[in-house]
């Protein structure tokens, strides 16, 4: 996601290329083989297809704090474009899907794309958010485009797969527009544009299409007041509920029109999160070794900064926590790399629908 550092405009081709800082993105696409390099995709031929926006994006968004320090440390260990100090969820399904995590869409024509594409870019939505960058039906767009280009060909379709992810953005985007009063209208547009989107990429001949369910808002650091929070904001969690709710419903329905052929998939990430957050905060509670679930390990010096921001002097404006591997968030909104971990596991039995 990367709220409340959000948006796009509505346009119809992707510009990935202006500003971008190629060694970073070599070495993204670098360190990916390197950790999946038992993967051979003559053995497997899958493709994974992703849409959404920065909890899936892995290097699209070049003039963002994803290509900063201290995000990339973990890995592939320097800044490559993700939200995350290292892997982010593409990469844990590209794993269990046993082939490389796909080409982030800005390189498609410079690098290997025989695993998919990821056309997800950090701070987009379903609809319009406020960055200058494809919300998901661009995205779309521009995977039809290159179908049409016979960049990919059906056969090439037959055994693919699609992870889909977003909405949080829109949320934000919504309330600081003054639209709460309207949150119920809000939710229900979003989840009918998801639909038609899901139902538009089995159209294109995706077989297999899995779509996140709204993580816990309320749980996220960036929506907690006090420094070192004792536990989430259920006030805030019922938006994600009510998403979850009419978006399981928009699954079933599409499942039941197209009788199984494409199959779509819920990703639960709201039951994800708050699992995994409970059983750290109770492995927390009395030990001083660990870190609060909901504390980031980047912590970000004031307003408007971001993890990466320097002054003109150079001085950080964010504080950096020991041990990356403990912590469940990185930033005030992103999972950290054992975050994703931790939530991938408890995944991993809707995931095997997809194999």
């Amino acid at each position: 996601m990367f709220l409340f550092h959000v948006g796009e405009d509505s346009i119809t081709d992707i510009n990935y290329s202006s500003g971008f800082d190629f060694q970073f993105s070599l070495a993204e696409v670098e360190g990916a083989k390197r950790s999946f390099a038992m993967f051979n995709n003559s053995i497997n031929s899958t493709k994974l297809f992703v849409f959404g926006d920065s909890y899936l994006d892995t290097g699209n968004f070049a003039n963002s704090y994803s290509f900063k320090p201290p995000n990339g440390i973990t890995f592939p260990g320097i800044p490559a474009g993700r939200f995350c100090d290292g892997r982010v969820l593409t990469d844990f399904v590209a794993s269990f899907l046993k082939i490389e995590s796909p080409t982030p869409y800005r390189l498609r024509n410079s690098t290997n794309a025989e695993y998919g594409l990821n056309f997800a870019y950090g701070g987009t939505g379903i609809f319009k958010t406020v960055v200058d960058g494809p919300n998901t039906t661009v995205q779309i767009d521009s995977f039809e485009d290159l179908i049409r280009q016979n960049f990919y060909k059906k056969e090439d379709l037959d055994s693919s797969v699609a992870l889909v992810n977003a909405g949080a953005n829109d949320y934000t985007f919504a309330l600081k527009n003054g639209k709460i009063i309207e949150i119920e209208a809000v939710t229900k547009a979003l989840v009918n544009q998801m639909s038609v989107n899901l139902k538009r990429l089995g159209s294109l001949g995706i077989r297999k299409i899995a779509v996140g369910l709204m993580q816990p808002l309320g749980c996220l650091p960036v929506t907690l007041l006090l420094p070192s929070p004792l536990g989430c904001n259920d006030i805030i969690n019922l938006v994600s509920k009510n998403h979850n709710k009419l978006l399981r419903q928009a699954v079933q329905d599409l499942n039941n029109q197209a009788g199984g052929k494409p199959l779509f998939i819920a990703l639960d990430l709201y039951e994800s999160f708050d699992s995994s957050i409970k059983t750290m905060q109770k492995n927390f509670e009395g030990n001083s070794t660990l870190m609060n679930p909901l504390v980031p390990c980047c912590h970000v010096n004031g307003v408007g900064n971001s993890c990466g921001s320097v002054d003109d002097k150079g001085e950080k404006k964010y504080t950096l926590c020991e041990k990356p591997e403990l912590s469940f968030f990185w930033d005030e909104v992103h999972p950290s790399q054992n975050g994703w971990s931790a939530v991938f596991n408890i995944l991993q039995p809707s995931l095997s629908q997809l194999t």
